[in-house]
């Protein structure tokens, strides 16, 4: 019998990968990984492509787990464990033939203990690893939840909290919402900054699910009249993850939001953030100066924390004290000395800086300048030989200084300390597996010329089962970094309007958000609708 041909040989005769790819891959892949799910997770095929090679190599189906009727009668076959494990879900039958999708149909271990606890013959359809997750959250959880709404009131939280940890992050969530409404409770996970319904839970189940979540964030679970924070950190799937919860009173209950927060997504290096080749050089110059004042700005959720923490990392090294004042710390760090205010005993932004200062710190990172006392602390200690890390909201990279005039800061403090600003916004990204490309029309083409750009090619995602057909899948940073030059500074001392320093910086070559989201619609990575939707033509 001929020998079958390796996935690594398939992959590469369709022109896939290299060999050189494959041997990075196979080098760089976790201990339990095979060699087409780490030429996935590093980025140089996409998951459909691997299972359109799959279906050649083993003459197989695939299917989409996402627009299947599946029969749910048949999960009471195979506990919710083996198939997490596994990476399979019995999906319908034929006669005595069970029908099971599979990430790994070549698991023939998995395949025998099912074909001799079910007594059925298998047929193995492929099917993608978020596709089977999902669906395995999604069908199990229905049951689990009905189970416990007939055990009453009294029934443990814990698999029902477990449950919905395990959907936000197989579902790459951002935040949880558990919504209370007159008669049941509504599950929501924000994906990709967007919220969607997931399901709805039994009114009688709220009390017990709230006090499991109070008590694991150590919260007071006799406290219902007034909004409490926490925080968690726990194993989810072999993730670690750090939990923030808040909860808030309404008229028909506490509402809770999990923010989750996957260690594993923490930017380890400047390089990791997204940014231009030539804005990433300056960057990095800017944050290797021994002292300055930088500050990162954009609304709420624009991914500012993440850049500052990637900057801090690239720093981290044993000769370095950094210290951080944050409300609240989102990711713990190794070999970071780490602050949480806490204004209620009287651990402010400004209290905690003046201590920080007698710590003999080399780089300090300030989580928000929220007023005139932060702000001439930050810039003092930026003048007195440290670099100091900040964030402010502001549209613009530009507009970070006339407010640090308007919060009663001397202009000749603000000039002699800030090293440079960096403005950024986050866009969805254009699915890979379903990414097509198309013509741009005489309206693009347009709106690129106003840009003094030009565009031939437009990318957008069609939709499939990888991106619940949104032709979205994932985020990425957009930037603007304004290097305070000298230049820049004498045109501040006197007193020159933004305008006037707006053009002077777009003259000496600055990208303005706008102009990156275009430069990264032209690489295929987002749209115009999404950088429109954060940045203005106007820049």
């Amino acid at each position: 019998m001929a020998e079958r041909k390796k996935l690594g040989d398939f992959l590469k005769d369709s022109g896939l990968v290299t060999e050189t790819q494959i041997v990075e891959a196979l080098n760089q892949k976790k201990k339990s990984q095979k060699l087409g799910e780490a030429l996935v997770d590093q980025g140089y095929i996409t998951e459909k492509q691997l299972l359109g090679i799959l279906e050649i190599q083993l003459k197989l189906e695939s299917v989409s787990l996402y627009q299947y009727q599946i029969d749910r009668s048949l999960i009471s076959l195979v506990s919710k464990d083996f198939a997490r494990s596994k990476l399979l879900l019995p999906i319908n039958r034929e006669n005595n033939r069970l029908i099971v999708a599979m990430h790994d149909p070549l698991d023939f271990y998995a395949i025998e203990e099912l074909e001799l606890s079910t007594g059925y013959n298998l047929q193995p359809m492929l099917a993608t690893k978020d596709d089977i997750l999902q669906t395995i959250n999604r069908l199990y959880d229905a049951e689990e939840v009905n189970v416990e709404e007939m055990e009453g009131e009294d029934a443990p939280a814990v698999r029902i909290f477990d449950q919905l940890l395990e959907t936000g992050v197989t579902l790459y969530a951002s935040d949880i919402h558990l919504d209370p409404k007159e008669n049941n409770v509504s599950v929501r996970y924000r994906v990709d900054g967007v919220l969607r319904s997931d399901r709805t839970l039994p009114k009688s189940l709220m009390n017990s699910l709230i006090a499991r979540i109070k008590i694991m964030a150590g919260l007071n679970i006799t406290e219902s009249r007034l909004p409490q924070d926490g925080r968690i950190s726990t194993y989810i799937l072999d993730k670690k993850v750090n939990l923030r919860v808040s909860t808030l009173p309404t008229v028909f209950g506490e509402k809770v939001v999990i923010r989750i927060l996957d260690m594993s997504n923490v930017f380890n290096r400047v390089s990791d953030i997204g940014l231009q080749e030539d804005t990433l050089k300056d960057y990095e110059a800017l944050i290797k100066q021994p002292s300055g004042l930088i500050l990162l700005t954009g609304p709420t959720g624009s991914g500012k924390s993440s850049t500052l923490y990637g900057s801090i990392n690239e720093l981290n090294s044993p000769e370095s004290n950094i210290i951080t004042i944050e409300d609240p710390v989102e990711y713990q760090l190794d070999g970071i000395n780490q602050v949480q205010v806490n204004v209620p005993i009287g651990l402010s932004f400004a209290k905690g800086l003046r201590s920080i200062l007698r710590q003999d710190p080399n780089i300090i990172m300030v989580g928000e300048i929220r007023d005139t006392e932060t702000a001439e602390i930050s810039i003092r200690a930026s003048l007195t030989g440290h670099l100091v890390f900040s964030t402010l909201h502001t549209n613009s990279a530009i507009e970070a200084i006339p407010r640090l005039f308007d919060m009663g800061v001397e202009p000749y403090l603000v000039v002699s300390s800030l090293s440079g600003v960096m403005a950024q916004r986050l866009v969805k990204t254009v699915c890979k597996d379903c990414a097509s490309t198309r013509k741009a029309s005489p309206i693009e083409k347009e709106l690129f010329e106003k840009r003094h750009m030009s565009i031939e090619e437009i990318t957008t995602g069609m939709g499939c089962d990888a991106c619940r057909h949104t032709g979205y899948r994932g985020r990425m940073a957009i930037h603007e970094l304004i290097v305070i030059t000298d230049e820049v500074k004498e045109l501040m001392m006197n007193q020159a309007s933004m305008q006037q320093i707006k053009k002077h910086v777009k003259e000496k070559g600055v990208r303005f958000l706008i102009d990156d989201g275009l430069e990264k619609v032209k690489q295929g990575k987002t749209t115009i609708d999404e950088v429109l939707r954060v940045a203005s033509l106007d820049a």
